[in-house]
């Protein structure tokens, strides 16, 4: 091994060189004028390179309405978003097409002496995007760029080119072996999901109980165990508001407050709740305001939501504690005795929830009123089965919960794994 004077490299083997991405690569400016159904459109993304536009369900960003002016691309050719490369927004295309002519399109130089699957890996691992955003200039880091003259500047490994056959090979193979398990273990994790889902559902709506059933009246739910109730929320709840706040009140210390947006986060399990989603307002608000103070066994409802995924998503209060609900929220306290943590898993059922969705208007923002929560139809056991069918839930969901954080953690450290052995084969500090 020998140092390659390249600082984000380190160490190379002895029988490499290096050189400067513009003695590998040369810059294309080739421009299109057919009509845009005539053409390929391709772009770059971060997370998985070159795609073609035809290949993916959804593009995100502006869509084109033409391609006059685009940049042709061909096989092989190197396609750089130099806005997002320094967050691996690059890499080589294995199709034919057009591109923004925002982003750079580099053409291999001499395909005797380089091959671009090789440089594919390495111009997509966080030290050399890292080099990018070194290299690059500009105000702020959301107009940050980095430069034709500036990228072709950088210097990379350049091995044998039956070297860098062996290692493109080799990560083809290994990279399909981790994507594999990591799909595999994502799919798992969604069939986790489905179970706890249906493990819920069953409980709250008794349908997992072999006992007498009688028709509820209602029909999102069918038949009920002979004993159990089906009550209007408004017949369980009080109705609150949040604060008359906006995110600009928002403090960096201060007195917890839950807004709309922490309720749909996705580290809202609905049955507890997560410190990150707390944020401060004011303690004034203590004085001005107590009436938007919640309390142990509360509920706390986003009133509107972007999509109808989102309508009914709530935060359960598991604890006593100084906590607001704050804008764009409902705050339900309980008129009867009654067990909120077995209505808080209910409350995460698709077959509750429909009810809710079926209520609200909207095309992007769905509102969630007051008078559509009161008339919604649950599910009341006996209190005391209430209490039984929740702490059962908080076992069973632990234990498939903690199976899904398993799966969470493999494919993190395979995620990691995989970048940092790309990293050592595309630099020889493995050999393959």
């Amino acid at each position: 091994m020998k140092q390659s004077g390249i600082d984000w490299i380190g160490e190379i083997p002895d029988d490499w060189k290096t050189r400067q991405i513009r003695y590998l690569f040369s810059l294309r400016d080739e421009r299109n004028y057919k009509p845009l159904s005539e053409v390929n459109l391709i772009s770059v993304y971060t997370d998985k390179g070159v795609l073609q536009h035809s290949d993916i369900e959804q593009t995100t960003g502006n869509k084109a309405q033409n391609a006059d002016g685009y940049k042709h691309v061909y096989k092989n050719d190197l396609v750089v978003n130099i806005i997002l490369c320094w967050m691996g927004a690059l890499g080589i295309s294995d199709f034919d097409g057009v591109t923004s002519p925002a982003y750079d399109v580099y053409a291999p130089k001499d395909l005797n002496t380089i091959l671009p699957k090789y440089y594919h890996y390495l111009f997509r691992t966080p030290q050399f995007n890292g080099k990018c955003y070194t290299e690059g200039r500009g105000i702020m880091q959301m107009r940050w760029r980095t430069y034709s003259s500036e990228f072709k500047s950088i210097k990379v490994p350049l091995p044998p080119k039956d070297t860098q056959q062996r290692i493109a090979e080799y990560l083809d193979k290994k990279i399909t072996e981790i994507d594999t398990i990591i799909e595999e273990s994502k799919k798992s994790i969604e069939e986790y999901k489905a179970w706890k889902q249906s493990v819920i559902f069953e409980a709250v709506t008794g349908k997992n109980l072999n006992c007498k059933k009688k028709d509820s009246g209602i029909e999102w739910i069918g038949e009920i165990p002979d004993g159990w109730e089906m009550k209007r929320l408004k017949n369980l709840f009080d109705f609150g508001k949040g604060l008359p706040i906006t995110k600009e009140n928002l403090k960096e210390t201060g007195v917890s407050v839950i807004s709309y947006g922490q309720i749909h986060s996705k580290q809202n399990s609905g049955t507890r709740i997560d410190d990150s989603l707390k944020r401060f307002v004011d303690e004034s608000y203590l004085t001005s305001n107590s009436n938007s103070l919640v309390h142990k066994s509360d509920f706390i409802f986003a009133d509107t939501s972007e999509d109808l995924e989102g309508c009914g998503n709530c935060v359960y209060i598991d604890e006593e504690q100084t906590l607001f609900a704050g804008y764009h929220t409902i705050i339900f306290s309980s008129k009867i005795k009654q067990s909120n943590k077995y209505l808080a898993y209910l409350f995460k059922t698709d077959a509750w929830r429909n009810q809710i969705r079926s209520r609200c208007n909207g095309v992007k923002l769905f509102s969630i009123t007051k008078r559509i929560l009161s008339n919604v139809n649950v599910i009341l056991p006996p209190i005391a089965e209430q209490e039984a069918i929740a702490k059962m839930l908080d076992s069973k969901c632990a234990q498939i919960d903690s199976l899904i954080a398993e799966k969470e953690l493999l494919i993190q450290d395979l995620a990691e794994y995989k970048k940092s052995l790309i990293f050592e084969v595309v630099t020889g500090k493995r050999s393959v």
